[in-house]
């Protein structure tokens, strides 16, 4: 075991020392936190200059309603559509048919350049406004219009769960709605560890066998310590990277959120929480308060986060195993592609299997592709969000690191023969024969 400790703390002190490493881990939330928030600074900072069209009405009924704003103005023309054309002072010219009220299609743009579909979407909207006033007037009914809004009605539901009031938990559940995205961004996040980390496991491998390091190093460690030093050193690693994610997220949820909240919000979201009141009666929306509910709630952020890391660690060593035994087996990174197919396969397989959760996350398809250790990292993580029952994640956790074990013994077999075999490229066959010595 002291080899072996020598042997993680080489691994994990030559990344967690890394530049790179420093920068990503610090930088990656706020870098998560910019992309969020750039659609929205593009849409008010990224306005473009105002655009002319003349409007060319034959039914004298759109032209007069139609309302500019700061990035289009409409002038009203009584040109004809030839000489309007012609003006290339102007952005374009809009031309509208005399019976456009009964046939909406009858409108035509014709732009001097490029138009956007902001621009179009634009015109489109307020001709659609302008069209369904004139048809409701043609019913001749006293305040018509005035009675359709008045029937037009938002139901807000607000979701209650039977069993989970059984468990002692609160009644009133996470929307779907943020229970999606966080299972999304977990779900990827699953993924996105397996494959670089896995694959980070067997570049190092390849790399050092390039270099014939291991057969040095093999004359002080057995091979399965060797293999099980690298793994678990570069598992300590994507756990650091993980943890220092939770503790600036807690952190943020838990101190910076309510102080940068309205007091009111607050005082619903903390009623809610509560059992005082629901969203409904918080008069606030549903999807909203349960999104500040969850972020401001530290418990429940620690005990993803502690999901998270037994299901990152599991789910790694699993895949890392066989990441490590391909990297034994070759010479190159060009001689791996062929023999790391079938572990990137299940590790995607996954990723489609956590898209299914969302539509149903207590579906066969979800719930078994929860406890298959091959899919289950990923999957369960997208579960997790929707409040599945605890024995089912105990279940998957005691299934994914029973299999850890086994795929570490097959693995150290392919591994103690694999790195002393120099310039040719086995194939599955010989894998397999390798493990019955």
């Amino acid at each position: 075991m002291n080899k072996i400790g020598i042997i993680i703390a080489r691994e994990f002190n030559e990344r967690v020392r890394k530049k790179s490493f420093i920068i990503t881990t610090i930088l990656m939330p706020v870098l998560m936190i910019g992309m969020m928030a750039a659609p929205t600074l593009m849409m008010l900072f990224a306005k473009g200059e105002t655009k002319e069209l003349l409007v060319i009405d034959q039914s004298s009924l759109i032209a007069p309603n139609l309302e500019g704003d700061g990035e289009l103005v409409f002038i009203p023309s009584t040109e004809s559509l030839e000489q309007a054309r012609a003006n290339q002072d102007v952005f374009g010219v809009l031309w509208i048919g005399e019976d456009i009220v009964d046939n909406p299609s009858n409108v035509k743009l014709y732009t001097n350049s490029s138009s956007s579909m902001s621009l179009e979407e634009n015109i489109s909207s307020q001709m659609e406004r302008i069209i369904e006033h004139e048809r409701l007037q043609r019913y001749d009914i006293e305040n018509l219009e005035q009675i359709m809004k008045d029937v037009k009605v938002n139901v807000t539901l607000t979701n209650f769960r039977n069993d989970l009031a059984e468990e002692g938990k609160d009644e009133e559940a996470t929307s779907s709605v943020i229970a999606y995205l966080l299972g999304l961004v977990l779900g990827m996040m699953l993924y996105m560890f397996l494959i670089i980390y896995g694959s980070m496991v067997m570049t190092s491998v390849i790399e050092e066998k390039g270099s014939r390091v291991l057969d040095v190093l093999v004359s002080s460690v057995s091979p399965f310590q060797l293999m099980m030093g690298k793994i678990l050193g570069v598992a300590a690693v994507a756990v650091t990277q993980i943890a220092i994610w939770g503790v600036l997220v807690c952190g943020l949820g838990s101190a910076l959120l309510p102080a940068l909240m309205p007091q009111d919000v607050m005082q619903s979201v903390e009623a809610v929480q509560a059992g005082a009141m629901t969203s409904a009666q918080a008069g606030i929306d549903a999807d909203m308060l349960s999104a500040i509910s969850f972020a401001t709630d530290t418990g429940r952020l620690v005990m993803m986060f502690v999901w998270l890391l037994l299901f990152l660690v599991g789910g790694f060593l699993f895949y890392s195993a066989m990441f490590a035994a391909v990297g034994s087996a070759v010479d190159s990174i060009q001689d791996a592609n062929q023999l790391q197919t079938p572990i990137t396969v299940p590790i995607i397989l996954a990723l489609i299997l956590a898209m299914s959760v969302f539509n149903d996350p207590n579906s066969p398809l979800a719930f078994w592709g929860s406890i298959i250790p091959l899919t289950s990292p990923v999957v369960m993580m997208a579960r997790i969000p929707f409040d599945i029952p605890t024995w089912q994640i105990l279940l998957s956790l005691v299934l994914l690191y029973l299999s850890v074990a086994g795929m570490a013994w097959v693995a150290g077999k392919i591994y103690r023969v694999g790195i002393f075999m120099h310039g040719k490229k086995p194939s599955f066959k010989e894998l397999l024969s390798w493990v019955k010595q």
